[in-house]
């Protein structure tokens, strides 16, 4: 997990060039099968027969590929910045599952069908996968399962709920990789979001205004965003070589902060050294509709209320984490997120 340092204006450079040898890749992700492919079929005969039912469902399917689940376009299109130069990869993906290695055959199968360059993998049998987070230097774990989502984020790890989404098929033919973030309880921590929740609206203007040159703590997926600035950094150095190149990778920031709070947030930003491609200062408004714009392969926010309004058309990823997913502090009603 991030250690809290800061880092200068001056670091992004240096961030792209420790990339350039080695063989570690520069972002790390794991996932579950059940994120990539479209396993809810099985997933029901696991927990309504048990084990031995699903074992054997998945025994006769075995050589069946699955299809794609609502994260598939999201890793699919991840793994192509591994195009962005030749070399190292840019980027590993890592299976994490709570199946064993009997029962995950047939995820492996459908890596291979589907031509997904994974290519290591933990079967856990069951047990917890969140431990094995730093082993893997993981920068994010996704996953369907909101148990083990919840527990990696309660010890500090980087983590992400996936949810059910009716899009998961990735035919468009450009290779562009479009993330999108929220600001609050996603990137930076929970601290504004919490003067809000228990203090009310007037009284969050007044703490950013005084804190507005002060410097947020990071957030869980700080570690995550930071490792794609690196990449940002690489693609913007080809771009300064060769006009003609067209970067593969773009990010947003889509916050229901506005002005005068939209301070902290760009200052915070500045001071890591991560250029949003994209920023929306929403002042309240629904994501929605930038979202339909923006058509994210991933959207991450700590809001439910965001996420299933935006997750019928595009896929999302729940943060559980801070005083938006703490119910019992809940004071106010509108969010600042």
């Amino acid at each position: 997990m991030d250690d809290g340092t800061s880092e200068t204006p001056a670091e992004p450079a240096a961030r792209a060039n420790a990339t350039d040898g080695g063989t570690q890749a520069a972002l790390t992700i794991a996932i579950s099968s059940r994120a990539v492919f479209e396993l809810d079929a099985a997933n029901q005969i696991w927990q309504t027969q048990g084990i031995e039912a699903y074992r054997e469902h998945q025994r006769q399917n075995e050589e069946r590929p699955l299809e794609p689940g609502p994260a598939y376009p999201f890793v699919k299109r991840l793994l192509q910045l591994n195009g962005i130069r030749s070399g190292s990869p840019l980027v590993e993906v890592v299976l994490l599952s709570r199946n064993d290695p009997d029962t995950g055959l047939r995820a492996f199968n459908s890596i291979e069908h589907h031509g997904l360059p994974i290519t290591r993998a933990a079967f856990l049998s069951g047990s917890s996968p969140y431990r094995y987070l730093k082993p893997f230097d993981a920068a994010l774990f996704l996953s369907m399962n909101a148990d083990d989502v919840n527990e990696a984020i309660a010890e500090g790890y980087p983590a992400g709920l996936v949810l059910p989404t009716p899009l998961a098929a990735d035919d468009t033919p450009d290779h562009e990789l479009r993330i999108a973030f929220d600001f609050d309880g996603v990137i930076a921590d929970d601290e504004a979001e919490s003067v809000y929740k228990t203090q009310g609206l007037p009284a969050f203007q007044q703490h950013e205004r005084e804190h507005a040159s002060t410097v947020m703590n990071p957030g869980p997926l700080k570690m995550f965003i930071d490792r794609l600035a690196t990449i940002q950094e690489i693609e913007r150095g080809l771009r300064k070589a060769d006009a003609s190149y067209r970067p593969r990778l773009r990010t947003a920031i889509i916050t229901a902060r506005d002005a005068p709070a939209h301070r902290r947030c760009v200052l915070t930003l500045r001071q890591w050294g991560i250029r949003a491609d994209e920023t929306f200062f929403l002042g309240g408004r629904e994501k929605k509709p930038i979202l339909e714009v923006f058509r994210p392969h991933l959207f991450f926010d700590d809001q439910r209320r965001h996420l299933d309004a935006a997750s019928t058309g595009v896929p999302c990823a729940h943060i559980p984490f801070g005083i938006r997913n703490r119910p019992e502090l809940a004071v106010a009603t509108a969010a600042p997120a």
